[in-house]
């Protein structure tokens, strides 16, 4: 019955709810996923989702299941670790976008080049955009940081929205022109925040651009206007702003892409494991 093959797909599910969403993120057809359900109900006997043509919901025993499927796939992810710990050699060029960068991911690295002591790890941070150019051009192995909207590479991590930031008592104008914070060019975010301008028709002005996040945040710390960022990574001393003039700006979801050997597919799996551990307690 707890097939990890079966529960990864249940999970995936459960969690975009949809089998569209959770064939993309796994990469693998729609009616593969659908399969796989199907297989984990008929084994233990129970309605897992209640389906419509508009949503996906779990049923009381899904919950149940969703619980057991967590616990299944953690204990696997950790058995593997374990037993693949200290074979592993070789040289992994990884590639990590800031946000993740300033919260849980250091500790997860630290367990990995413990674990694996003969792995030569070499870190590049930079922007979502740039690190998958550089994927793409071969000068990187794997990368953790957001998808490009549109693009059906890599494994999903985690889904959440993206939001509005700034310094605490900073209400902008609905009035006047939005002052905007924005990482520079290839900025996912970036992209993101200037196609809602243009959506919604907001005036805006950019009054800080920055090749890091820590310039971004800087920024917002100093009161100079807003920025987008997600949900759960805000940084301390900075809050979620909401209100008129504030267009929506979607969800972000942070993937990993890239080979699926050796280093590369140990560092993978460790950080597809690491959800929770990658994001603030409260979020």
């Amino acid at each position: 019955m707890l097939d990890p093959v079966l529960l990864r797909s249940f999970q995936a599910v459960a969690e975009l709810r949809g089998f569209s969403a959770a064939a993309q993120q796994l990469g693998l057809r729609q009616s593969t996923v659908s399969g796989h359900v199907r297989r984990l109900e008929e084994a233990c006997g129970r309605r897992l989702f209640l389906r419509d043509t508009h949503r996906v919901r779990l049923t009381p025993d899904g919950e149940a299941m969703l619980g057991f499927a967590r616990s299944v796939l953690d204990t696997e992810a950790r058995a593997r670790r374990h037993f693949t710990s200290g074979k592993l050699r070789g040289k992994l060029r990884f590639g990590a976008s800031e946000d993740v960068l300033l919260q849980g991911l250091p500790e997860i690295l630290r367990d990995f080049t413990r674990e694996n002591p003969r792995v030569d790890l070499e870190l590049t941070v930079g922007q979502s955009g740039a690190l998958h150019a550089l994927l793409a051009e071969g000068a990187l192995d794997l990368v953790f940081a957001k998808r490009p909207e549109g693009d059906a590479r890599g494994r999903g991590v985690w889904k959440e929205p993206l939001v509005w930031i700034a310094r605490p008592g900073f209400a902008p104008d609905p009035a006047e022109p939005l002052p905007l914070i924005l990482l520079a060019p290839p900025s996912i975010t970036r992209l993101r925040v200037l196609e809602a301008m243009e959506r919604e028709g907001r005036a805006w002005r950019l009054v800080c651009s920055s090749s890091t996040q820590t310039g971004v945040d800087a920024a917002a710390l100093a009161g100079l206007g807003v920025a987008p960022h997600a949900a759960s990574l805000v940084p301390a001393g900075l809050e979620i702003l909401s209100g008129p003039g504030l267009p929506s700006l979607g969800e972000v979801e942070f993937v990993v892409t890239g080979a699926r050997r050796g280093p590369a597919l140990a560092l993978s799996a460790l950080i597809e494991a690491s959800g929770d551990r990658l994001r603030r307690p409260s979020a």
